[in-house]
């Protein structure tokens, strides 16, 4: 077996429609078609791929303590998504990774999940950290 790629993540939420709105604002993640489960939930776009989905629940499951510390996206155009996230008052912190010098632009979604979208090196733009102020 050789893996190929990340399918999606799997959140859950006691707000789904602030996540949906989030997602859909920051990351311009769009809903789309999801099997009609019997439970409420959505899927959210990149393309035509459903990259991120959420459970709707209003309690966590007994027994069941998640450990998810993070998932990145990779996008281009550093210096217009630090914008894009200060123009939502988005808290944000920069990382550069050792070695290959990438740019990681962390942040945390309305639940509390980290999420990082990475940039190649070869794009510059002001890396200070960002307090949503």
């Amino acid at each position: 077996m050789a893996l190929k790629q990340l399918n999606h993540v799997n959140l859950r939420t006691a707000d789904l429609d602030r996540l949906v709105d989030f997602y859909g604002e920051v990351l311009d993640l769009r809903p789309g078609w999801r099997p009609p489960f019997d439970f409420p939930g959505a899927w959210l776009y990149c393309g035509e791929q459903p990259v991120v989905h959420l459970v709707g629940e209003s309690r966590p499951r007994a027994g069941h303590d998640p450990k998810l510390e993070h998932f990145a996206f990779a996008a281009e155009d550093l210096g217009g998504f630090l914008a894009h996230l200060r123009a939502r008052k988005v808290a944000y912190w920069v990382r550069i990774v050792p070695g290959i010098e990438l740019r990681q632009v962390n942040f945390l979604d309305p639940d509390g999940n980290h999420i990082h979208v990475d940039f190649d090196r070869s794009e510059d733009a002001d890396l200070g950290d960002y307090d949503g102020r």
